[in-house]
């Protein structure tokens, strides 16, 4: 079920754990269901990384359709988290994305309860909790099986196909717009450094033999993601890591959306990969979970992306999620550090295995 945003005369920012209240709730409800009345909200837990995740469970007299327990987005109450994503506005993107663009995507996603971005004032998310409905959210550094990975490879080239081409649509320029930019130049500034602190806070999860090559990369970041901004374009995710899927029985679903974008589909094929899936089995599968990525693109209707390319390109996109994960370390605050070192150690092993590096040289 699909809910509409708070309007615009609703005030429902919240920055602070406090600020979650029945009257905060009765706003959020109204919208929906006019005579509806919250009787009490509890706080269930509160999960602090890149943003702030809280999870409610609010009493109610309304009818069954109207969920119960909700899972709210806040700016992260970590400063350093906070600062990082502060500037290119994560989470105003994500609120943006669920207001005018998640009807369209086919993927399992929470019902929208409400949306609210302002600038200098912060953003809320406030979706409903998969866990209501039976699903079971994913954690974050898990290991899947080839079933879920053949799952998610299967859903991911139905939502990039249903968005081929999107660079010519005027509605979704705002994707590539300047926050986006900003939020490029910042990642191309603090690259060295943070790749260095975060090389070193890795340990042995990367072989010495990858630092300097890593390092590398980090030195030639922009033209790096120029180069990887060159394939065929579609929306993509561009955080498919295990802590953000859910799953209702077989079937998954994404979720957190701040980095959505207009990019390339293998790279979120790269990082799925590279981030879900033990080494051992991307290892003896990888090869036939891009083809059937291929053949699910083909099925529906997208006929231009041959074997060669593909492998040639995912092999290049490895290089992303590498960083990705090598950097979240260095900031710190914003994942669980066992789960994130292990997921350093599984992408430094593709990008190790398949010379990922190696294949930015035309970059």
């Amino acid at each position: 079920m699909q809910y509409a945003s708070a309007d615009s005369h609703s005030d429902i920012l919240v920055n602070r754990l406090h600020d979650f209240t029945v009257p905060w709730a009765q706003r959020i409800v109204e919208p929906h269901c006019r005579n509806t009345r919250v009787k009490s909200l509890n706080i269930v837990s509160a999960d602090i990384g890149t943003t702030t995740r809280v999870r409610l469970t609010v009493e109610h007299d309304g009818p069954k359709s109207l969920p119960r327990s909700w899972f709210v987005k806040i700016p992260s109450l970590a400063w350093r988290a906070r600062l990082i994503t502060a500037l290119p506005r994560l989470l105003h993107v994500e609120t943006r994305f669920y207001r005018d663009i998640a009807h369209a995507v086919p993927l399992n996603r929470p019902a929208l309860l409400a949306a609210q971005s302002r600038l200098g004032k912060g953003a809320t998310l406030v979706l409903s909790d998969v866990a209501e409905s039976g699903a079971l959210p994913g954690r974050t550094g898990e290991a899947l099986s080839l079933s879920q990975a053949t799952a998610v490879i299967e859903h991911l080239a139905r939502f990039h196909a249903s968005f081929w081409g999107i660079q010519h649509d005027p509605n979704y320029r705002w994707l590539g717009g300047p926050i986006r930019q900003l939020e490029d130049t910042l990642g191309t500034l603090m690259a060295v450094p943070l790749m260095r602190l975060g090389l070193k806070k890795a340990y042995d999860a990367v072989p010495g033999h990858l630092h300097k090559p890593a390092l590398d990369y980090a030195r030639r970041r922009r033209r790096i993601m120029q180069f990887l901004h060159n394939g065929r374009h579609t929306l993509i995710h561009r955080d498919c890591h295990p802590g953000n899927f859910f799953w209702n029985g077989s079937q998954p679903g994404l979720l957190d959306w701040q980095l959505v974008r207009i990019g390339e589909g293998i790279a979120d094929i790269a990082y799925f990969l590279a981030t879900a899936l033990e080494p051992e089995l991307r290892r003896e599968h990888e090869r036939s979970l891009l083809e059937h990525y291929r053949y699910t693109l083909t099925a529906h209707g997208i006929t231009d992306v041959t074997p060669e390319m593909l492998w040639q390109r995912y092999r290049a996109h490895l290089s992303y999620p590498f960083e990705a994960m090598v950097v979240t370390l260095a900031v710190g605050d914003m994942m669980e550090e066992e789960a994130n070192i292990e997921m350093i150690r599984r992408a430094a092993s593709a990008i190790s295995d398949l010379e990922g590096f190696a294949a930015l040289a035309d970059a």
